[in-house]
């Protein structure tokens, strides 16, 4: 039961990932805020609640809901150079943490990456998990590739989401690169869907 448990709960990470995806290479105009998100989605999406029920129906762990977690729930991801398991108690325990969600293949996310290495010295107090459930040799190259100022710094780490963890637990977003800021006392401070002025980013990053 628990086999085929973690085989749905790939399934559907997979049809998520390909969800939000669409919504990342066919938007427009990237959303800049939750409420902008909402106004910007299509019937031909799938909403927010929508797919958190379905994760719901599949997954007996609890499903994200509409907003974000306000408090840093437990989970696991792996470290993607080494394969070690990473959870909440490995998080770092001074300055804020950052975590993006994206797919290595959207140009949105990797704009986003390029800023915020181009902005290092700007938020070098933050910590950086970028988090992904898509193919961990396109992982390998993302930083390289489009933020490679951000590559080797020991407050930056790719994370491979292999269980679908993060849209059980976070949150389901509406576009990619979803960013969700945490203070080091585990309490959200901000977030947002799709790629945003690098200029908001890093006063959002910095509070």
């Amino acid at each position: 039961m628990i086999r085929k448990t973690n085989i749905v709960m790939a399934c559907t990470g997979a049809m998520l990932l390909l969800s939000v995806l669409h919504a990342c290479q066919n938007s427009a105009k990237p959303a800049h805020s939750q409420s902008e998100t909402a106004a910007a989605a299509t019937p031909a999406q799938p909403t927010a609640a929508a797919t958190a029920t379905a994760v719901q129906a599949s997954s007996p762990q609890p499903a994200a809901s509409a907003q974000p977690a306000q408090v840093l729930p437990d989970f696991t991801f792996y470290i993607l150079r080494s394969g070690i398991r990473f959870t909440k108690q490995d998080l770092a325990k001074t300055g804020n943490i950052v975590f993006i969600l994206f797919d290595p293949t959207c140009s949105h996310c990797q704009q986003e990456a390029k800023h915020i290495g181009q902005h290092y010295d700007e938020v070098k107090d933050a910590n950086f998990y970028f988090v992904s459930m898509n193919d961990p040799a396109l992982m390998s190259a993302f930083l390289e590739t489009h933020a490679k100022p951000l590559v080797g710094k020991p407050n930056v780490e790719l994370l491979y989401d292999r269980n679908a963890d993060f849209i059980n637990k976070f949150h389901v977003p509406s576009q990619y690169p979803a960013v969700y800021v945490y203070g080091n006392n585990g309490q959200l401070k901000d977030h947002w869907d799709g790629e945003r002025d690098i200029d908001k980013v890093i006063a959002s990053i910095r509070k």
